[in-house]
């Protein structure tokens, strides 16, 4: 296969198969937006995004008008005053505007700083406060009225609160008309690698979200190394994906770039209620997705076999995509017999799955927690090969992914270029490369305490195979040590068992406990398919959760998962939680990560009734 990199992409691996260490490489590119610029150009008269119209219909954007409307906007901010190196926030869903405010901010020379859509005015105030952002703009009206609170406050710097739905980029452009093109390229070209592209809020799990800092150089550098390494994935004839994860997040957002620089078709789903149906009509090639979404397609369609009495088949069916991708992995592969079994499941059961993902998938990339082996073989048994990777924001996303033409299930896959990776002594991940970020914004402490001798101390516990193909086992400050001694990983367990469709959340606990006992909450929304397949009644969580069935397959459900480890490690008593925890009720982040410390204040009553009495076995 041929492919053409746009101009300004030099191959990061050859850097590194010529000895190179990549701190002392040249950039590749000065900064990002040359990258967009190159790709822009060389895609002028081709497809590089879509959104859809109010009726769903999907709407193409060519290289040249992308760069157009990009342009226009970003004259617009100049004419507004937004000088070089000035912070400005974006607070949206993941749409068309987003990205174009995204480009247009790196365009006009200024700083992009992603919120959360979901941010409450407490979170818009301390990021707005901490970035020093004068202009803010928001996607509706209802975030316009939460920024206007803070905005309220005489110490901050928010000025400027801007609405998309309101039309605020086209009064941009119109505003913009002015600015010539040769001060718009001025602006554009001027920063360079050490200069700072964006700042991105860290979640949060505990505490105030940390600002971590990333420069042009840990963008154009990394997206070299990502190129090299997926470009069967990123530059195949008409490699597309729809875009739904929040573009707030730093996997989003490394993506968005590395997509545009690319040339993939992107395509913005901004209500993931419709995701479905746009993946019918978009048809990408590539899905992008938290293990939650994969898992969630897995059960949709084993209890849409169910209602029709059909859930034998179905998980026949499963079970051949599972041993064939197995098989796949062995010296002498699939045999016979199991081809042939694996072409019928395919045509009875496996086809609609992949139909329900638009047809044309063919490379998943999956990261933000463990898919798990069995989805992972599951997914590749329907001819979907799930690339899971790993990394967090101060890695600027991704230090890890598993490569197209090496892939290893249940791992997080090898480094990319330039990432260098070492397991401490207590097993803690430890990372160093020209892509790690430039510090925490204003926080001279934590960006020293991040680090030692030279390595960025990610906090994960991983093991590497005599390969590099790297495993996430847990994260440090997570570890139980119960009464006797005995250290527990939470993070296989809760995996596990979240596996299972009718449980939707997971908090195991225990330390410094006799045993290791669990919060549970139930899938509010898979609940009815579920009852209906076991041939139950409709009933809400309520009184499901008191139901000698439901409670003996939650029984199951736990037992399943205690043997991936020992009996001292094995969830041994367990509690449902009515409501479960989600973004809006504060126990999710919007990265969908449980944030267990609050979950550990605010049950600890309930916690220590699990343990009033002995374990239940």
């Amino acid at each position: 296969m041929s492919i053409n990199l746009p101009e300004g992409i030099v191959s990061a691996t050859d850097h590194l198969a010529k000895g190179v260490n990549m701190s002392d490489a040249p950039v590749p590119a000065r900064n990002i937006m040359a990258l967009v610029t190159d790709s822009w150009a060389l895609h002028a008269n081709t497809v590089v995004l879509r959104y859809t119209d109010p009726e769903d219909r999907w709407i193409d954007v060519t290289g040249a008008e992308a760069r157009e409307h990009v342009d226009a906007v970003a004259k617009g901010l100049i004419a507004r005053g937004v000088r070089p190196g000035d912070t400005v926030g974006i607070m949206c869903r993941t749409r068309f505007e987003w990205t174009v405010l995204d480009l247009a901010i790196w365009s006009a020379g200024a700083v992009p700083v992603p919120v959360y859509d979901t941010s409450s005015a407490s979170q818009i105030d301390w990021i707005t406060s901490d970035a020093n952002i004068a202009t803010l703009f928001v996607e509706t009206d209802a975030h316009a009225a939460l920024a206007r609170k803070v905005a309220s406050d005489s110490e901050s710097p928010l000025t400027a609160i801007e609405v998309i739905d309101r039309g605020a980029l086209d009064a941009l452009m119109a505003e913009g008309a002015s600015v010539s093109d040769d001060e718009l390229e001025s602006r554009r070209t001027a920063a360079g690698p050490d200069d700072l592209a964006t700042i991105i809020y860290t979640s949060g799990t505990t505490g105030r979200p940390k600002g971590v800092r990333l420069t042009h150089g840990n963008y154009t550098v990394h997206i070299a190394g990502i190129h090299d390494e997926l470009r069967d994935v990123l530059f195949e004839e008409g490699a597309s994906t729809v875009m739904f994860l929040t573009l707030a997040h730093s996997l989003a957002r490394l993506v968005e770039v590395a997509l545009v620089a690319s040339g993939t078709i992107m395509g913005f789903c901004p209500d993931s209620s419709k995701l479905v149906a746009y993946m019918g009509t978009f048809k990408p090639t590539l899905i992008l997705a938290v293990p939650r979404v994969f898992e969630k397609v897995y059960t949709s369609a084993e209890q849409k076999a169910a209602a029709g009495g059909k859930v034998k088949i179905f998980r026949w069916a499963a079970k051949q995509a599972i041993d064939y991708s197995k098989a796949l992995d062995a010296p002498e592969g699939p045999s016979l017999a199991l081809t042939l079994r694996h072409r019928i499941a395919h045509r009875l059961v496996l086809q609609k799955i992949v139909n329900v993902l638009g047809g044309n998938g063919h490379w998943a990339i999956s990261g933000s927690a463990p898919l798990g082996e069995r989805l992972g073989h599951f997914y590749r048994g329907l001819g979907l090969v799930v690339l899971e990777g790993y990394g967090l924001t101060e890695s600027n996303a991704a230090s890890h992914v598993n490569r197209p033409s090496r892939a290893k299930i249940g791992t997080v896959g090898k480094p990319l270029p330039g990432i260098e990776v070492k397991i401490a002594d207590d097993g803690e991940v430890l990372l160093r490369g020209p892509s790690l970020f430039a510090g925490y914004h204003h926080n001279p402490d934590a960006t020293a305490a991040s680090s030692r001798d030279g390595w960025f101390m990610t906090g994960d516990i991983g093991v590497e195979d005599d390969q590099g193909y790297l495993t996430i086992t847990g994260r440090k400050k997570e570890i139980l040590v119960t009464a006797g001694g005995k250290n527990v990983a939470p993070a296989l367990l809760e995996d596990r068992l979240r596996a299972y469709p009718l449980i939707s959340q997971c908090v195991v606990v225990g330390d410094g406990k006799p045993f290791i006992a669990a919060l549970i909450t139930i899938d509010a929304e898979a609940l009815p398919g579920w009852l209906k397949a076991k041939g139950l009644p409709e009933m809400p969580v309520e009184q499901a959760v008191a139901d000698t069935t439901v409670r003996a397959h939650l029984d199951k459900a736990v037992e399943r998962t205690n043997k991936a480890v020992s009996r001292a490690e094995s969830i041994r008593k367990y509690e449902v939680v009515l409501e479960d925890f989600t973004i809006a009720n504060g126990y999710l982040t919007p990265s969908l990560k449980v944030k267990r410390e609050r979950v550990i204040v605010d049950y600890h009553e309930r916690i220590e009734n699990l343990y009033a009495s002995g374990p239940a076995s």
